[in-house]
């Protein structure tokens, strides 16, 4: 909102400050960890495109 609040809460921010580490719960969603998924992400495009590639299709 313009003003600065959540207009649904009344809130100025619109989560845990960073660093909070009593707001982490279990990782999931920090930067190391969606940094890891999508390295993953990447290396099963690739391969699956090394298996396609051997297989001769395209």
């Amino acid at each position: 909102m313009a003003n600065g609040r959540c207009r649904m809460h009344g809130g100025k921010a619109p989560g845990a400050a960073k660093g909070n580490s009593n707001a982490l719960k279990h990782g999931r969603y920090t930067a190391e960890h969606i940094a890891e998924r999508r390295h993953f992400a990447e290396l099963l495009r690739e391969m699956k495109g090394f298996i396609d590639e051997v297989d001769g299709k395209d």
